[in-house]
């Protein structure tokens, strides 16, 4: 017989399945119980599994499943990996996402070579043995700076019980849970439960569907998360518990919230944890209620409470759907956080902003115009194509000479220049060699090692190191006056370096470069509050406790605290705490003590202090975060 202990030491598995539509919260409930283990002292890790054909996310538009997240190693994902990162500040690699594609190039490559002595490869057993071998690998790796092995590993099953597609993975986790044993492993099944206006009551056949066509497929779920507008009432998780099969203390309400850092609070307060440690036997003290995620419930609070407001731009080209852009938004929103403001963030067509909507569509060019004049702030994030490049650089060119706070991010570094070539320099013709091969001023060039041809991860990506040339930097100073930092990159074109001489000369200061001396990483405008941009993105390793530099300083400089802020100095390493919400001094050197910078560079590092691990930073998951107020500006973006 095995113990009680010894069965706690065995790696644990929880998998998240969801029924009756998709982005019903899936990475909110998997990311919001790896947080509740997380502050029981459990290592957690996660796995996203995306049952569509694609190797990678990397060739995909940003309409079809929002943006592409880069992880330390290179890897392109699923934008739910940032939000597992975010919320249990973990470093995760791109083998944490699996794909139908990646599984069966693994598999046609092993009988290419002649693994399987010439037998006839099938789905059942090789594909979902393929899918099984990748999930134990992969649950073993450390994520954590402690370099632990993982306790317990989530993973969530993406798509919705029933598709055709995910069929392999629910049949390979039927098998799985014999083999790792029942006690290690729990299905959790995430629904709606719907509230129709014409009968005014809670539904839950579509859940009982769910859950049956799931438990035809032989998984039946020890836990269900009810998804509702509204809480349901005894009487309606009484209905679920009867016929679907589960206890009524499983069946788990999670209602829209004021804010999604609320959930594991809610989840904790329904006894999430209690059920946990009972299911997979996990060996670790019920925590006291009263100290129980201290941090995170101040955090929640703060968010819910704020009354000021700062209000900033993006100027892009997919302002219509906001996960396009789902890590620029949470990165602003912990920036604007961390300054006791709200973020109401304005979405901004960059095409609208053109000379040539003027003709086709003036109504739409005016209310794109009016839209930014009113603003705080301006973000160009990144992007690829032609479209909208004019228009994020006349929203640069404004910026630059109205001295409105500007922050540029990849492609918005590269019109930034392309855009002060032309109206400084006076190259009329400047442009990229991505949109004009032909220019005479390429002042933005492809990289030497960017072949033409495949598209699929030809790019530089991953963390790439960036030293500050001058200590007269606003960024250096926002990154604690360090000499060098790591941020995650994904770019095929950068800065000339033939041309610098140039723009320094004018006043455009490229203050960070490469290890080599060779391509420009940060670029700053002498004599402008603030007017930065960088060719890497800082919103892949934003915190809401660590909330990344570059974007707090363009949140600090659009309320007018960037001065304040910088001549209190911001070099400590401790985690961010409750800020006073006055305007003084005072407030400004409290932000000043419990920023940490510091630690947002080494969680890219894989070095996260151990102080931030059990703060349990976290961060909003679901593209409408309820924490933050978004305004839909002017100029839809339509789908090319």
């Amino acid at each position: 017989f095995t113990s009680t202990r010894d069965m706690s030491k065995e790696m644990k598995y929880i998998l998240i399945t969801g029924g009756v539509i998709s982005g019903i919260g899936k990475g909110v409930v998997a990311s919001s119980m790896g947080v509740l283990l997380k502050h029981c002292g459990v290592e957690v890790t996660s796995i996203k599994i995306d049952p569509y054909i694609n190797i990678d996310a990397g060739t995909f538009s940003p309409y079809e499943h929002g943006e592409v997240y880069v992880l330390d190693d290179g890897g392109e994902v699923d934008l739910d990996l940032g939000n597992y990162e975010r919320f249990l500040n973990v470093s995760l690699a791109r083998d944490n996402n699996i794909t139908t594609g990646k599984i069966y190039q693994s598999v046609i490559n092993k009988e290419r070579k002649g693994d399987y002595l010439g037998k006839t490869v099938q789905v059942v057993p090789h594909i979902t043995d393929a899918i099984q071998e990748w999930v134990e690998r992969v649950a073993k790796v450390p994520v954590s700076g402690n370099s632990k092995t993982p306790d317990v590993c989530i993973i969530e099953l993406g798509g919705t019980t029933g598709d055709i597609e995910g069929m392999p993975f629910v049949e390979a986790f039927r098998q799985f849970q014999f083999k790792v044993k029942r006690e290690n492993f729990c299905t959790v099944h995430v629904s709606l439960v719907p509230k129709p206006n014409a009968t005014g009551e809670h539904k839950t056949k579509p859940t009982q569907n769910s859950v049956r066509e799931l438990r035809g497929l032989g998984l039946s779920p020890d836990i269900i998360f009810c998804r509702s507008e509204q809480a349901i009432d005894e009487a309606v998780k009484d209905k679920i518990s009867n016929f679907c099969h589960v206890e009524p203390s499983r069946v788990i309400n999670i209602q829209d919230l004021a804010s999604i850092y609320h959930v594991p609070i809610e989840m904790h307060r329904q006894g999430v944890v209690k059920i946990l440690k009972e299911k997979l036997m996990l060996d670790f003290q019920l925590p006291k209620p009263k100290k129980f995620m201290t941090k995170w419930c101040q955090l929640a609070d703060r968010s819910e409470h704020l009354r000021k407001f700062v209000k900033i731009a993006l100027v892009g080209k997919y302002t219509q759907l906001s996960d396009a852009y789902a890590s620029v938004m949470k990165a602003l929103g912990h920036a604007a956080l961390a300054a006791n403001h709200k973020l109401q963030l304005v979405m901004i067509a960059a095409a609208d902003l053109e000379e040539e909507a003027k003709v086709v569509d003036p109504v739409k060019y005016h209310e794109a115009w009016k839209a930014l004049c009113e603003v705080d702030g301006v973000l160009v994030p990144g992007g690829f194509g032609v479209r909208g490049t004019q228009g994020k650089m006349e929203a640069a060119r404004w910026c630059r000479t109205t001295g409105k706070p500007y922050l540029g991010v990849c492609l918005g570094l590269q019109c930034a220049v392309i855009e002060f070539a032309r109206n400084v320099l006076h190259w009329a013709d400047a442009h990229s060699t991505e949109m004009n091969p032909e220019t005479t001023h390429p002042v933005v060039i492809d990289m030497p090692e960017h072949t033409q041809g495949d598209m699929g991860g030809t790019m530089r990506l991953g963390k790439r190191q960036t030293v500050f040339k001058t200590a007269d930097s606003v960024l250096r100073q926002m990154y604690g006056n360090t000499d060098t930092i790591e941020e995650r990159h994904r770019h095929r074109y950068e800065v000339n370096p033939k041309y610098v001489p140039e723009y320094e000369a004018a006043g455009m200061k490229f203050v960070g470069h490469d290890v080599d001396n060779v391509r420009m990483e940060i670029m700053e405008l002498d004599n402008h509050p603030y007017y930065v941009a960088v060719q890497y993105h800082p919103e892949y390793i934003s915190r809401p406790l660590a909330p990344s530099p570059p974007y707090l300083g363009l949140i600090l400089a659009s309320v007018g605290k960037l001065q304040s802020f910088l001549s209190h100095g911001c070099q400590s390493a401790t985690p961010s705490q409750e800020l006073s919400d006055v305007d003084s001094d005072d407030e400004i050197s409290s932000m000043v003590k419990n920023l940490s910078y510091r630690d947002t560079v080494k969680s890219v590092n894989h070095k996260l202090s151990s102080k931030l691990e059990k703060s349990g930073s976290g961060s909003s998951l679901d593209s409408q975060d309820h924490g933050l107020v978004f305004q839909a500006g002017p100029g839809g973006d339509s789908k090319e």
